[in-house]
């Protein structure tokens, strides 16, 4: 698919060290991370790749009276709650002279799996396009990972992390959008207030304020993200045998968890080619109320060929084989108007009902999205609307 995620999604990334992070942390001033550029600093130039195809850099944004750069991800919940108030900052202060631009500073192979059970893609430049037309952006969005060069000047510690400069391109704030990721709770604006102030002629009253959110993922943080995938590795992998009264027990759904059924065989290509996909949205919403059970529909005499495909890719997820001949009685048993081709998804909500089906391959980011939406509020509250939300 990407880069580094072609490359494991072949691995069945079972995080089942009870030590490995199950989400992001909120950022602190981390041992051996750059300064924060200080107020009064110039602005440090950049030349980036955006998600238009085109390299941008500091002087294409001279003509405007304020520059905001704000330094944004994917992965993070808290920067995604903030995605839509930076539209609205764009399209409010744009006919006023305020140019806003987003970078991303993350390298995307410091993106822990276990740290992306909020959302549908990771840091790549290709994945930042994928989530700038999903959600309509009205900013240019540049990518930063491949060297992090760019973010080493500004020092964000945060995503977001947002940095004010005035006409001479001067800083003159540094710090947090506003006072809440959840804008219920917003009582202070001092991105607004700082634009406000600098428009006006008016010192900046509030200079710096502590940016909260996702660490930035510095390319330090890529040995802990590679172990996580190593030790996916040294899982277990098994093939379970499932007969009809256990498919039926097995619609029903009595795990508590929202279930994603893969139905699959060893001889359909579109179920080998997509099954990596599977393992990787295991990787990715373990941690949540989630699980993924595979289920082979090849014949019982088949299973050394079944269990070998699993081995190789490191299958983490619960996998269930067949344990009769005929295909057309499994298909019965399970009953949800399956016409009995492969492959065949469905995700069933705690209390059994089916939330999305699809006959055929999947697209990764629907399925994605189809999880995102109906999980809900756990470890952060908002994201739930963050994913039932147009904007």
């Amino acid at each position: 698919m990407l880069n580094r995620h072609t490359a494991v999604l072949s691995l069945a990334l079972v995080l089942s060290c009870a030590a490995l992070r199950a989400q992001d942390e909120v950022a602190h001033p981390a041992a051996g991370a750059p300064p924060i550029l200080p107020v009064g600093s110039p602005a440090p130039d950049f030349n980036l790749p955006g998600i238009d195809g085109k390299l941008h850099n500091l002087a294409e944004y001279r003509a405007s009276k304020v520059l905001v750069v704000v330094f944004t991800c994917d992965h993070c919940p808290v920067a995604q709650m903030y995605e839509k108030r930076i539209k609205e900052l764009t399209a409010d202060y744009r006919d006023r002279g305020v140019a806003v631009v987003a970078i991303n500073p993350n390298d995307p192979n410091a993106v822990r799996y276990s740290e992306m059970g909020h959302t549908d893609v990771g840091d790549t430049l290709a994945e930042m396009k994928i989530r700038a037309e999903y959600r309509h952006f009205n900013f240019p969005y540049l990518s930063d990972g491949a060297t992090q060069a760019v973010s080493l000047k500004y020092g964000p510690t945060a995503t977001p992390h947002a940095f004010i400069f005035d006409e001479k391109r001067i800083l003159r704030y540094q710090g947090r959008i506003d006072s809440s990721q959840r804008e219920e709770l917003v009582t202070r604006h001092e991105t607004r207030d700082a634009i406000e102030a600098l428009l006006g002629g008016k010192p900046v009253a509030v200079q710096n304020t502590p940016a909260v959110g996702c660490s930035t993922k510095w390319s330090e943080k890529k040995t802990g993200a590679a172990a996580e995938v190593a030790a996916t590795e040294k899982a277990n992998v098994a093939l379970e045998a499932v007969n009809l009264d256990q498919l039926r027990a097995l619609r029903k759904n009595g795990t508590g968890k929202f279930l994603l059924i893969n139905f699959w065989a060893t001889w359909c290509e579109p179920c080998v080619a997509e099954f990596p996909e599977l393992q990787r949205e295991l990787a990715m919403y373990r941690k949540r109320p989630f699980d993924v059970v595979t289920v082979s529909i090849n014949t019982p005499d088949e299973r050394s060929g079944v269990l070998s495909f699993l081995k190789e890719l490191h299958a983490g997820t619960r996998n269930l084989l067949f344990d009769f001949n005929d295909p057309a009685d499994g298909i019965a048993a399970f009953g949800t108007n399956w016409a009995g081709g492969v492959p065949y998804t469905v995700l069933l909500s705690p209390e059994g009902e089916i939330v999305y089906r699809v006959q055929g391959a999947i697209n990764p980011f629907e399925v994605r999205r189809t999880i995102l939406k109906y999980l809900p509020d756990d470890h952060y509250i908002g994201t739930h609307a963050y994913w039932n939300s147009v904007f």
